[in-house]
């Protein structure tokens, strides 16, 4: 390829296609992922696709890119019905993806990734020619990254440029991205979404954006949709609605709180402290902001919030995944850094989110990983000798107490469903009758309405036990319908406390909303 070819292969098209997506459904099992949603993204416009964890929204663009295949439903691109089986004939009609993770090579260079995104690579480069043309690329382009520096060497922000401008170099009309600014300052964030709204208003380009941030919504978007659990829930020009509006859509219908058996606790003490505590993302952009809280005996103190606003990072810190950057914690009154030893002498249990991964050793047994907290302790071990009958009989027994459908105690945890491993790990975490606090993070996320019964109702009894729960969850529902208290997160700080008895729903909505 000359180097003029090269330039004119990267030359925009007249205008970004339309795109729309049509009563598209997707079903994994028993499980809807998507209930008949349609989405209609115009030439040369910024769309915004909200809804909390869960609500559809990757499922969506993956069935646009052809990641997955849709159940039922329709794509049309310019109004003629396409069928895209993989992101390959997703390129052949101008859509690309930039993801929430950077797909790039950290020991190649800027340049070296350019190329490699190219379908049409030859078996020899002519890097000469290459490098005219990549650079005449990258100049008429809004992103300025150096052809010549490693990956590895680039900044965070860089790093995302890069990730978009190898969309634009392969001539993708319509990005899909997903959020973009995860990784990125405030400032960064404002910069690369202003030159891709300059992208878009000079109609070369049109943006689905998939997002948590109101603040950046209002800022660059022009339209959005909503999803809830699955369906669509609205749609809307945002110069004609207010945060409030959207962040209703987004959580549903006001709803008052479900009622749950609790029982009066007379006295209760403090068992957990939070004193100004600051973490940073893997990125190093901090994502927890100076939290200060306390959780007593018998009591579920709630923590809402979008996904994304520090919640995951403030439970690793917890569970000791995660160093804080600064501030205090404390248990019973005592230093706390989540070691295993701590966890045991305090009493300190945890169910955290995508147990799989973060609570399970997925190749080893039921039985196995139901021990993971006892197996160094009598009767599971006599010195450096595992008791395993001791540990089968133990299992047996939690199997048959948490209801956990499992061929056998021998059988690998990860051949279990998702609700029967939650189930595993909550009758480990929860079958100790001197619990004093539990932490648990979106315990319910993905599973079916029993197992959610099941959980609500093992997490309510140990609350009406004495035990300290705090329970970090993106379903505003099962906070309401569990908690004693509300806080919400925004950003990484909390922005809004209240007895449930007392909370404003419409106040929550804002506070989640950022504003």
């Amino acid at each position: 390829m000359d180097t003029a070819t090269a330039v004119a292969t990267h030359k925009p098209l007249e205008r970004p296609p339309e795109l729309e997506a049509i009563a598209m459904t997707k079903r994994f099992g028993s499980l809807v992922a998507l209930d008949q949603v349609s989405l209609h993204l115009k030439p040369g416009t910024f769309h915004a696709l909200l809804g909390e964890n869960g609500a559809g929204k990757s499922t969506l663009v993956k069935c646009i890119m052809g990641f997955y295949h849709p159940t039922s439903g329709e794509l049309k691109i310019d109004g003629n019905p396409v069928r895209v089986n993989n992101p390959r004939d997703a390129h052949k009609y101008g859509i690309g993806m930039v993801y929430q993770h950077f797909t790039s090579v950290p020991a190649m260079t800027v340049a070296e990734n350019l190329v490699l995104s190219r379908t049409d690579k030859a078996l020899l480069i002519n890097w000469k020619q290459e490098m005219e043309a990549l650079q005449a690329f990258v100049d008429a382009s809004p992103f300025r990254v150096p052809l010549d520096l490693p990956i590895a060497q680039l900044a965070a922000g860089q790093k995302q440029k890069l990730e978009i401008l190898k969309q634009l170099y392969l001539n993708s009309r319509i990005l899909i991205l997903d959020e973009p600014t995860s990784v990125l300052t405030p400032g960064e964030a404002d910069e690369v979404l202003g030159l891709l709204q300059q992208q878009v208003r000079a109609g070369e380009i049109s943006v689905l954006m998939i997002s948590h941030k109101f603040r950046e919504v209002t800022a660059f978007a022009d339209e959005i949709t909503v999803l809830r659990k699955g369906q669509f829930a609205g749609h809307g020009s945002v110069k004609d609605l207010a945060v409030s509006d959207m962040a209703e859509m987004m959580m549903g219908e006001r709803k008052e709180p479900t009622p749950v058996n609790r029982s009066d606790i007379e006295q209760q003490t403090p068992v957990f402290n939070l004193v100004d505590v600051h973490a940073n993302k893997d990125s190093g952009v901090e994502a927890v902001k100076g939290v200060s809280l306390t959780v007593h005996s018998g009591e579920i103190v709630g923590i809402a919030g979008v996904s994304g606003n520090g919640q995951r990072e403030l439970v690793e810190v917890l569970a000791g995944q995660r160093q804080p950057t600064q501030g205090s914690i404390q248990v019973n009154g005592e230093d706390y850094h989540a070691t295993r030893e701590e966890m045991t002498r305090h009493r300190v249990f945890l169910l955290p989110e995508e147990p799989l991964r973060n609570a399970c050793v997925p190749h080893m047994s039921v039985a196995e990983n139901m021990a993971l907290r006892t197996f160094d302790r009598p009767p599971q071990s006599k010195g450096v000798f595992l008791v395993l009958k001791a540990i089968r009989q133990m299992a047996a027994g939690l199997i048959q107490q948490f209801s956990v459908k499992t061929p056998s105690p021998e059988t690998p945890v990860s051949n279990l469903s998702g609700g029967n491993v939650q189930r595993t790990v909550l009758a480990r975490e929860l079958s100790s009758d001197s619990i004093k606090l539990l932490i648990a993070a979106n315990p319910c996320f993905g599973l079916d309405f029993n197992a959610v019964d099941f959980i609500h109702t093992q997490i309510v009894d140990a609350r009406n036990r004495g035990v300290a729960v705090l329970l970090v969850s993106e379903d505003l529902d099962e906070l309401l319908k569990l908690s004693d208290r509300i806080i919400v997160i925004s950003e990484g700080e909390l922005v809004y406390e209240s007895a449930i008895a007392n909370a404003d729903y419409k106040l929550i909505g804002q506070r989640m909303a950022g504003h």
